[in-house]
């Protein structure tokens, strides 16, 4: 599970940054200035950090300071939005930009594209006797091959980043699909069928009463 730093002054914007990562599967730790982000830093590792421009004690641009020696990607969070400003920062050594206000799902979009440039996003995950590939897409069972399909296969993915926690029926739908929950089940409900059947997960497979579906015990 990837770590992530948040260094934002803005308590409200960094806890709404950190619950929504947090969905996602990342681990998140919060600072509201700069000195405490540099303490952070400087006795923990980070996959990643998120660093507002304008901090009290240290500012993101001494902070960077901090980072470059050990080679964390950085993404700056700030209402700085001249081109200057995005130039300054990108020549000091952060990996990407981002202009406050700013969509979250854009945030976690940049996010998983800078994990996956640094090498940092999990290539294989297991549970149990199952192996999935996630650069070949592919799952093994007990060493052969399932066939699922693309929508199965996310679905998986899913559950197995989120073993032994119950997902809502909406927030699975919506990450696997990518559209709006509008209420049906049928089609969530008979992929989780597919999924048990092919995978002989009926006991892994947790219906949740009124909350949606949990992958309960593996290693």
């Amino acid at each position: 599970m990837q770590k992530i730093l948040i260094v934002e002054d803005e308590k409200a914007i960094a806890n709404l940054i950190k619950i929504n990562l947090v969905a996602e599967g990342y681990r998140c730790t919060c600072a509201y200035d700069g000195e405490t982000g540099a303490d952070y830093i400087e006795k923990e590792t980070f996959d990643l950090i998120l660093l507002d421009i304008m901090l009290p004690e240290i500012n993101g641009y001494e902070l960077l300071e901090y980072v470059k020696p050990i080679g964390t990607p950085v993404i700056f969070l700030t209402a700085k939005g001249n081109v200057s400003d995005r130039i300054k920062g990108l020549k000091l050594g952060a990996d990407d930009y981002i202009v406050k206000p700013f969509q979250i799902g854009e945030l976690i979009a940049r996010v998983e594209a800078l994990l996956r440039r640094y090498g940092k996003i999990n290539k294989k995950l297991t549970f149990a006797d199952v192996e999935i590939d996630m650069v070949s897409r592919t799952v093994r069972k007990a060493g052969n091959i399932i066939d699922l399909t693309v929508k199965e296969f996310d679905l998986l993915v899913e559950l197995v980043q989120n073993k032994n926690v119950a997902l809502y029926r909406e927030r699975l739908y919506e990450k696997v699909w990518g559209e709006a929950y509008m209420g049906d089940t049928r089609t969530l409900d008979s992929h989780i069928q597919r999924l048990r059947r092919k995978l002989n997960w009926e006991k892994e497979i947790k219906t949740v009463f009124r909350v949606g579906y949990r992958l309960e015990g593996g290693a």
